[in-house]
């Protein structure tokens, strides 16, 4: 069995298509953390219709952001279901206001930033396609579906959102740099960032890895 050397709460942060999903993944099976995606919160309230659900449907039908108050106590929420478990956050915070709220309910101990060049994922999220109903990604480069075009687990079509057209692509990086600098410079002030650059997951990874395992030297230890 293993054990964590203490309770380890951390946040994963960077741009669409920077490879947070695979990362996450593999920190959740190699240290056992649980994971939280904002997203996937997101449509599991929506789709159960619960009364923040509601609230933030209306506000995406109508092209508004979800506010950062209703955001926070949703996330805040799922997180005290958790209880005394070690987690990894992704998709949230996204402002500085909603990082104020995750800090007055619990002592951050990492934020893992993943700073991948723009025109890499440019070419990557151009490339992707999605299963809507589940939001499982498939990339035709790197982590194409066993049948072209249809998802792994339910066969069903694949289809590339709007959203992943170049143009599109650049809008969004553009604002996620924008919404999301003041987020870093607040960790960073804070000094709990800490930045992996590259442009392949396949070699970002090990480096985050050797950083947890110093984080949590424990961590791979048999209990006897």
């Amino acid at each position: 069995m293993m054990v964590l050397q203490k309770i380890f709460r951390a946040v994963i942060m960077g741009p669409p298509g920077s490879g947070k999903g695979t990362v996450s993944a593999r920190i959740t099976k190699s240290f056992g953390l649980k994971h939280l995606s904002s997203g996937d919160i997101l449509r599991a309230n929506i789709n159960a219709k619960t009364e923040l659900g509601l609230l933030m449907k209306s506000c995406i039908d109508q092209g508004q952001l979800v506010p950062d108050d209703v955001m926070s106590r949703l996330i805040l929420s799922d997180l005290r279901a958790l209880g005394q478990s070690s987690w990894l956050l992704d998709g949230f915070p996204r402002t500085v206001s909603q990082a104020e709220a995750l800090d007055d309910a619990y002592s951050v101990d990492t934020v893992i930033n993943l700073n991948v060049p723009f025109q890499t994922i440019k070419q990557r999220l151009t490339s992707r396609w999605t299963h809507l109903p589940s939001g499982r990604v498939y990339n035709i480069d790197f982590n194409p579906p066993k049948v072209p075009g249809f998802d792994d687990v339910t066969g069903e079509p694949l289809v590339q959102r709007d959203d992943d057209t170049p143009e599109t692509v650049t809008r969004r990086l553009k604002a996620y740099e924008t919404q999301t600098e003041p987020v870093l410079e607040y960790y960073r002030s804070k000094g709990v960032l800490v930045t992996f650059s590259g442009t392949e997951t396949n070699k970002i990874w090990p480096h985050v890895e050797t950083f947890l395992h110093s984080k949590l030297p424990y961590v791979n230890q048999k209990v006897a």
